[in-house]
């Protein structure tokens, strides 16, 4: 059965107007903060080494699935494919980058998805996954092959048709607040433009510093029934620096049962969930971010909770 989609407009103020926005918002949580409007670099070029050179035409989201999918007991049957979603938000020959869990039928176990896909003739493939080693006690990152775009049971993701332009250029450094570097974003605009949505997406690299985040072990074999027991289940790591990050948020969820923000990132051999840096004294992120036309929702949970979705 095909899945539902739903799609709705974002608030698009001028980037401009974000970036002051932003800024003022950093600059409460960093003791370096810089947001400006500039032409994005080629994003295929160190240090991001994405698929797609930049963040322009026609911006949107797309929000799959969901945490329901997952918690409390997995549905196996959620399985997505990205080259799909293209289609399904009406943007088949797209850059898309995010985050989400990993193609459980290909990878063979529960994994963190770190999206980066050029999708439609010129098929380009540079995600990776995440996933537990075979002891447990640590974990491994691995690049999908060209043909293998799926995911599974949730995913976040910006798409746009990968071509220059004008984006928001963010710089944060020294953690001086409790907020990650994306929830000082996410709440700024949230505080400035109440009910008005507003849809980001992009990438960041944190250049300095470590951070805290987790790999998902395979699925749980009893039900998780609470955040509590979600954090248990979870394998929490200290990741270091370089990495890069593929992120998306929205201000405010206009009634589509949203995860409102959602950031996985790598490095050389190391990649998950973003949480938060556990470095503050260090800590540098640099991020190229633009401003989606539209949200889609894919296959909405019709039994939802708010287990989860840190």
């Amino acid at each position: 059965m095909a899945s539902a989609i739903e799609n709705s407009p974002l608030h698009l103020p001028p980037l401009e107007e974000v970036a002051r926005i932003i800024e003022e918002g950093l600059a409460k949580n960093f003791k370096v903060a810089k947001v400006e409007v500039i032409e994005c670099p080629d994003l295929t070029q160190a240090p991001f080494g994405l698929v797609g050179r930049g963040l322009g035409g026609s911006p949107r989201l797309a929000d799959v699935g969901g945490p329901p999918y997952l918690i409390p007991v997995v549905k196996k049957e959620k399985v997505y494919d990205i080259a799909t979603v293209a289609k399904n938000i009406d943007l088949q020959d797209a850059f898309i980058v995010g985050a989400g869990a990993g193609p459980f039928p290909y990878v063979g176990t529960n994994s963190e998805m770190m999206a980066n896909v050029l999708t439609g003739e010129k098929l380009c493939n540079g995600t990776r996954i995440s996933k537990l080693s075979d002891c447990q006690a640590g974990h491994v990152v691995e690049q999908l092959p060209t043909a293998e775009t799926g995911c599974a049971l949730l995913a976040n993701l910006f798409a746009s048709k990968g071509e220059p332009g004008t984006v928001l250029h963010v710089k944060a450094q020294l953690r001086t607040g409790d907020q990650n570097f994306v929830s000082c974003m996410r709440e700024a605009l949230r505080d400035h433009y109440g009910k008005k949505p507003v849809g980001v997406g992009g990438t960041f690299l944190m250049a300095k510093g470590s951070a805290k985040c987790h790999v998902m072990p395979d699925f749980s074999t009893t039900p998780l029934n609470s955040d509590d027991e979600v954090a248990n289940w979870l394998r929490f790591f200290e990741m270091p620096a370089p990495m890069v990050f593929l992120s998306t948020f929205v201000s405010h969820d206009p009634g589509l049962d949203l995860r409102v923000e959602h950031s996985h990132g790598f490095g050389s051999a190391h990649g998950g969930h973003y949480h938060y840096d556990t470095t503050p004294n260090s800590v540098e992120y640099e991020g190229y971010f633009n401003l989606a036309e539209y949200i889609y929702r894919i296959d909405r949970p019709q039994t939802t909770h708010n287990i989860g979705r840190d």
